[in-house]
């Protein structure tokens, strides 16, 4: 294995000026982070801190790992604050980190429902307790909390917390491991932040216990006290009977495929369990792969990939049909009305991807992290900012809808800390070049010792291929500006200084390697030609369907667009679609438009249903952006219809 070259350029190093990604952000500035904020407050996750300090009284509310949803609004506010300095916003945060900090013990220990609930009982159910995963949140604010402001309060926290960690687990010490796995990929983000390879050497100990034989979930479950309760949601529950909810589908087994704790990790080779929970362990592992070049993680990763998108992933990026265990069922298991498909997974399908491009150089990573970033992520909250989606159907008969709030209100909060995070999946940068992972208009600088290359985005991305690179900084000495070529557009065309140029292609990147002088141009331009994409012979429900992309963008039909029953539309391979940007539609997209066929209607005979014989008539059709929808009056909405592609 080759050790991995590729790191995200830092937070302060990009600006986004984007017109479908800057409108997003300031909205989740302006609204989301507020709307979040307030929740937290009205459902007791601040209080708990303070609560636990012995500032204020009052016992635990809230669900057992409501503190990560308090890191994970900080690290929204964190990259909020690297894309525009707020005052007011950052003298919110600094007021709730000095809660945190507050509460924390003198040993490092933080997790507020043990602390005010059963304080001697710590690690006592690492299954399902969550304080590791609430630690990795906490760990990853702190990172990108240092990195936007270059403020200590809350990494040093953070250093506290994971040092009381790696003090208590690991070789020779006690055995354990994430029950909901996140630490991992928090401690090798701390390691990077602090150069101590402690962290890393800890994260690695998590892997290389997880999947052991016997199970030690297992054998933590044997070991609980049946007198022992937790709230769940609002109800007092045996800790047993808790965790039979979700290990035990059949009372006679335990399911340890839920945490991904069936097989050693390098053993791995089926995305299983709990969804949200596998993208932590997979980007976990990316992580240490590439810190460690170890070849046996990256085997295992590029088989659990393969299997992911090639039999388990939906159309948009999603992934996770069952809401029974919040994740995978078996191969090619696609519902489209009961389709799961987590906000937080699809999340973590962006941060997985992020890193296995890091770890590869290879665009088809970066072509499934757009995918998802532009599609089944953006979908998980409202064009207003203020109301969610938890699971995210691909055809609805009218009833979903995007919601303020959630019990387990894990979306919402993951969804501030990605908008605002978009500089971190644009750009990369290696030894020697910048690489240009998406198209996302803004500005750009990598640092190479005491060099910049500096470059200016322009273009209207989704909606438009034509995009133009200028270098505004450039190195003496020579440098690549790599651009990716989406797997979706098949080629691109490139000009240098407004001559045509064919650049060395390697891996779905465009290799350009000068001497570069402030002021050069790249102009690429990309195919934004309508595909109608036909699903996997073994995908059931989608047999006979076609679903409709352009670029990055996958669509869908609404009813409040449409005066035909979506049920009853019909779209034939010869009709031609057509592509119209509208900007006073949901924000400003690009709608597709086709003379679509009506089915014939059917009548009942008695025994079965009969076409009535009536010929098919035509009718206008119109598709939006599936990131887009619900935002409208309820209705229905269908992303595969029917139809052929050929």
């Amino acid at each position: 294995m080759r050790p991995a070259k590729l790191v995200p350029l830092p937070l302060r190093a990009v600006e986004v000026d984007d017109s479908y990604w800057s409108p997003r952000a300031a909205i989740n500035r302006s609204k989301t982070l507020q709307t979040v904020y307030r929740k937290l407050e009205e459902t007791g996750a601040l209080q708990n801190f303070a609560s636990a300090s012995g500032k204020a009284t009052g016992g635990f509310r809230g669900p057992f790992w409501s503190d990560s949803d308090v890191y994970k609004w900080l690290e929204g506010v964190s990259y909020t604050l690297a894309l525009q300095r707020d005052p007011q916003l950052e003298a919110q945060a600094d007021d709730v980190i000095a809660s945190i900090a507050s509460a924390q013990r003198a040993d490092g220990y933080l997790d507020t429902y043990f602390q005010l609930m059963r304080p001697d009982d710590r690690w006592s159910n690492l299954a399902f307790g969550h304080e590791d995963f609430n630690a990795g949140h906490l760990l990853e604010s702190a990172v990108a909390h240092f990195e936007a402001t270059g403020k200590r309060t809350l990494l040093d926290i953070a250093i506290k917390n994971a040092d009381c960690f790696e003090r208590t687990f690991g070789p020779g010490k006690r055995d354990g491991q994430p029950g909901h796995e996140g630490l991992e990929l928090a401690l090798v983000k701390l390691s990077r932040a602090t150069g101590d390879k402690r962290y890393l050497k800890l994260a690695e100990f998590y892997l290389n216990s997880r999947g052991q034989q016997p199970s030690f979930f297992r054998g933590e479950y044997d070991k609980l006290d049946p007198s022992k309760t937790m709230n769940f949601l609002g109800t007092t529950m045996n800790v047993r009977g808790l965790q039979d909810r979700l290990f035990r589908a059949d009372p006679s087994k335990f399911n340890t495929e839920y945490s991904q704790d069936h097989l050693p990790v390098r053993q791995q080779d089926k995305v299983v369990g709990h969804a949200v929970r596998a993208m932590y362990l997979y980007s976990g592992m990316a992580d240490v792969a590439r810190e460690t070049a170890d070849g046996g993680l990256y085997a295992a990763l590029l088989k659990l990939y393969d299997d992911m998108t090639l039999k388990r992933m939906y159309v948009t990026g999603g992934i996770g049909p069952s809401a029974h265990n919040e994740g995978f069922t078996f191969d090619y298991d696609l519902p489209n009305e009961t389709a799961y498909q987590e906000t937080c997974a699809s999340i973590g399908v962006a941060m997985w991807t992020e890193r296995m491009l890091g770890l590869t150089g290879d665009a088809r990573y970066a072509d499934l992290m757009e995918l998802s970033l532009y599609n089944a992520t953006t979908a998980g909250v409202s064009l207003a900012g203020d109301t969610f989606f938890y699971d995210n159907p691909l055809y609805s008969r009218g009833k979903a809808a995007r919601t303020a709030w959630f019990p387990v209100p894990c979306c919402p909060t993951n969804i501030v800390r990605l908008v605002p995070s978009i500089s971190k999946y644009a750009y990369s940068q290696s030894d020697d070049a910048l690489w240009v992972n998406l198209y996302v208009q803004g500005k750009a600088t990598a640092r190479f010792g005491q060099e910049s290359l500096a470059v200016t985005q322009r273009s209207t991305y989704p909606w438009s291929g034509e995009i133009r690179l200028q270098v505004t900084a450039a190195p003496a000495s020579e440098r690549g500006l790599f651009l990716r070529i989406p797997g979706w557009a098949g080629h691109a065309d490139f000009k240098l200084n407004g001559k045509a140029v064919q650049p060395l292609v390697e891996k779905g990147y465009a290799q350009l390697r000068r001497r570069w002088s402030a002021g050069d141009v790249i102009e690429l331009s990309l195919p934004m030609d309508v595909q109608r994409l036909q699903a996997n012979p073994a995908v059931a429900e989608d047999r006979g369907r076609v679903a409709l992309r352009r670029g990055p963008v996958i669509y869908c039909l609404e009813q409040a667009d449409n005066g035909i029953d979506l049920d009853e539309i019909y779209l034939p391979a010869s009709a031609p679609v057509e592509v119209r940007h509208n900007p006073n539609l949901l924000g400003g997209v690009s709608v597709l438009t086709a003379q679509a066929l009506k089915k014939p209607q059917s009548s009942w005979t008695g025994t079965l249903y009969r076409p009535s014989g009536k010929p098919e008539r035509p009718v206008p059709i119109v598709a939006v952006p599936y990131s887009t929808w619900g935002n409208r009056a309820p209705g229905k909405m269908a992303v595969w219809i029917e139809g052929s592609a050929y």
